[in-house]
């Protein structure tokens, strides 16, 4: 249903002869022939949200070139066109759903008598600036509404679930550094960059304003919440879901293997299969049983692997508990791994589903299932003849062993939706890198001193070890070189640590492992469907967890004599 609008009176910018910013156009004609052919240009090329910066920066540039515009007014293009781009999806988030941000530099600062909290301005409705009549309208809608800068305070209001759209003001340079948040979370969000950026009694284009405020429409498809998805994912793993999905287990073999499949873990691969059907049937709540067969069928997959290289890497522990092996002996867990491979891939042939979707379901496991084998193979073979790996060598044992199991659950999740094979293309590349990225960031959680015995202490292929042996000198090198040829006698492990967990080895691995989101996220740019690209942008965030730092440094200055900054209280 269409939410009224009120006819109000447009407020006045307070201080409109100010000078523009020289990134602006400085003429509002300008400014209306950019959104013009702006819109011309979305409806021609039909850019699909969320646009990573790189994405972006193109489409801007390629505007700019065709209007004549000059390249300093690209970054003001790309955040026009970025809200042209998600301006529909907006218009489908109920007003409750959304948050107003407005900065504090809308205030007249000299006369404004209202106060702050950790939260933002508390405005006190003296009608000497516009912060009054447009919180009042938006809350009026059913906004939430806040008066301050900082990423930190948003992404956290974001990250309650309870937020699904932003409309944000604020001056070009903040836009900017905001953007890797706002894309980071997939969140539909439009724009409205201030007329010029020295953080006092600054302006806007009202009018934009004031019209995006009241978008809405009929379409009440709401985003996926993922965090409840996956709790619901959880809920499939419990001993009497199981019997339920699968049918009692007839046998201790059976029973085995169902309390192994209930053991905790974090069910990223069925997680991933559930979100590819809901995000290629829009967001479609309902969840057929034969879905839920499947992510138990990927979880399947896993967790036998989990049980074979256990046992070929003669681990004590899994989840700190002891490994499958070391509870029933290895003939059991070998037969009860094979028993979970086969029970994937009969949930997947007693799927109900057309015969082709179907075969296509089993070639997917089948052919992750031969990669993830030849790449713990590589593995394995290389300990029988041990020696330093380089980097590259041990980002293809990742590519195979790692990346595998992601592709087959979100292929599978695909397939049972009937996806064409452009999308089932699209998943190939952004799995492989979303597996590698994962692997190093292990390898990096390995190096942590509270961590157990990982790769690391165990004198396995590792990326840090692979970095320190390329990097190393003299004495360093030939420790790292002994390591890699597993002389037991001759590492000491506290030296190895020392040099493999430098903070230039780390360093050196994070790059690469924010080069493979990075990889993860521009594969997503071929994506035509926007609930997919959208959920799987949100999945990246969800794993790797982005970091969120407030950036308003005037905020931080001007306050900081005062009390502490609302970005600082909440980051």
């Amino acid at each position: 249903m269409h939410l009224p609008v009120l006819n109000l009176p447009r407020p006045v910018p307070v201080m409109a002869d100010r000078a523009p910013q020289d990134t602006i156009p400085q003429t509002r004609g300008e400014r209306e022939q950019i959104r013009k052919e702006i819109e011309a240009y979305v409806l021609r090329v039909q850019p699909v949200p969320p646009l990573a910066s790189a994405e972006l920066r193109t489409h801007a540039e390629a505007l700019a070139d065709a209007g004549g515009w000059a390249r300093k007014y690209v970054d003001y293009i790309g955040v026009v066109m970025n809200s042209r781009v998600w301006r529909d999806a907006l218009a489908a988030v109920p007003f409750e759903r959304r948050l107003l941000l407005m900065p504090k530099c809308l205030r007249i600062e000299d006369r404004c008598p209202a106060p702050f909290d950790d939260f933002g301005l508390l405005c006190k409705q003296c009608g000497l600036c516009s912060i009054q009549d447009l919180q009042n309208e938006a809350e009026r809608l059913g906004y939430a509404c806040l008066v301050a800068e900082g990423s930190a305070l948003v992404m956290a209001l974001i990250q309650t679930g309870k937020i699904d759209a932003i409309v944000g003001v604020s001056c070009l340079s903040v836009l900017e550094k905001a953007f890797p948040y706002m894309e980071s979370a997939a969140i539909p969000g439009v724009a409205i960059p201030l007329l010029q950026d020295d953080c006092k009694d600054t302006t806007l284009d009202l009018d934009w304003l004031w019209d995006v405020v009241h978008l809405t429409s009929d379409d009440k498809t709401y985003r996926v919440d993922l965090d409840a998805l996956r709790h619901e994912v959880e809920t499939w793993f419990t001993p009497a879901s199981l019997d339920q999905l699968l049918g009692k287990a007839a046998t201790e073999t059976e029973q085995i293997g169902r309390d192994w499949l209930a053991k905790s873990g974090k069910r990223w691969r069925p997680f991933l299969a559930v979100c590819a059907y809901r995000a290629l049937r829009d967001g479609d709540a309902s969840i057929p049983d034969d879905l839920k067969r499947l992510a138990i069928a990927v979880e399947c997959f896993h967790k036998a692997s989990l049980v074979h290289d256990d046992i070929e890497d003669d681990d004590d522990l899994r989840y700190d508990e002891p490994s499958l092996h070391k509870l029933h002996g290895v003939a059991v867990a070998l037969n009860v791994g094979d028993l979970l491979l086969g029970d994937g891939y009969r949930l997947i042939a007693e799927c109900d589903v057309p015969n082709d979707v179907k075969n296509r379901m089993l070639q997917i496991a089948a052919a992750g299932h031969r990669t993830l084998c030849l790449g713990q193979g590589a593995e394995l073979c290389w300990t029988r003849a041990p020696r330093p790996l380089g980097s590259l060598q041990v980002l293809d044992i990742f590519r195979q062993k790692t990346a595998p199991a992601f592709e087959v659950a979100l292929q599978i999740g695909a397939a049972y939706a009937q996806a064409d094979q452009d999308v089932a293309d699209v998943l190939t590349r952004y799995s492989e890198a979303i597996g590698i990225a994962y692997q190093i960031r292990d390898d990096l959680d390995d190096l942590a001193e509270e961590s157990g015995i990982g790769d690391l202490e165990a004198l396995r292929p590792s990326l840090p070890m692979a970095l320190a042996h390329e990097k190393s000198k003299d004495q360093d090198k030939a420790l790292v070189a002994a390591a890699w040829r597993r002389q037991v006698a001759d590492v000491d492990r506290d030296a190895l640590r020392r040099i493999v967990a430098s903070p230039e080895m780390q360093e050196k691995c994070r790059g690469l492992l924010e080069s493979y989101k990075e990889e993860a996220i521009r594969s997503l740019a071929e994506l035509d469907n926007a609930s997919l690209k959208g959920l799987l942008r949100r999945v990246v965030s969800k794993i790797f967890h982005i970091e969120v730092k407030g950036w308003c440094s005037e905020f931080e200055t001007r306050n900081a004599a005062g009390r502490p900054a609302g970005a600082e209280a909440v980051g």
